[in-house]
């Protein structure tokens, strides 16, 4: 791929989000004049928007920009009042200002990564899964499901107090099935199910 085809594709990508961005009610202009900083912007908000809870790293490789870009941008929504942003371990993670309970944002941030996520969704599905189903399930370690209990406990995502459950199964469920296209085919599969993980009985 040439260097122009890349700028192409480029410039594309930063169109599809940035008019995300300049529709949604957080949507700001920059008012400087930089035509293609604004774009970036609004790139970044529609962004966000879509994939809430999102890292730097992964907006800067999703959006194609550079890195030092990709922090000026991000520093310049943050001071607009346009994004927001809460540290969860060696991350910095992204969201749309006052869109999330502080629940709704430590979940979002475990529902980013690939083992908790699936430990959700799995529980999700069959609230008596013990912990060595859920390590069979993932194709990782014992330790590895204990590890992230432990830490899905501490937020307050996960009860161990008697096996695992979930502390707040519909909050989870709606997060995964609103945003279920910024997190992969296990949630999109879900979002399909969702009517059937959702009944009423009296």
């Amino acid at each position: 791929m040439t260097g122009e085809e890349v700028d192409r594709n480029k410039r594309a990508t930063l169109r599809s989000f940035a008019t995300l961005g300049a529709a949604g009610s957080i949507a700001r202009l920059a008012g400087d004049g930089d035509a293609s900083g604004s774009d970036a912007r609004d790139a970044i908000v529609g962004y966000v928007g879509t994939t809430p809870g999102a890292h730097f790293s992964k907006i800067r490789d999703d959006l194609s920009l550079g890195t030092g870009e990709t922090q000026y941008h991000l520093e310049k929504l943050a001071s607009e009042n346009a994004i927001e942003s809460r540290r969860d371990g060696d991350y910095r993670r992204y969201f749309p200002v006052g869109r999330f309970s502080f629940f709704e944002q430590r979940a979002l941030g475990y529902l980013r990564r690939e083992t908790p996520r699936g430990m959700v969704l799995a529980l999700l599905r069959t609230p008596d899964v013990s912990a060595s189903e859920l390590a069979d399930r993932l194709g990782v370690s014992r330790p590895t499901v204990s590890k992230y209990a432990g830490e899905l406990e501490s937020a307050e995502v996960l009860s161990r107090a008697d096996g695992y459950a979930l502390r707040r199964p519909e909050t989870l469920l709606v997060l995964l099935v609103r945003y279920a296209d910024s997190f992969g085919e296990d949630a999109q599969n879900l979002a399909a199910e969702a009517d059937d993980l959702v009944r009423f009985d009296p």
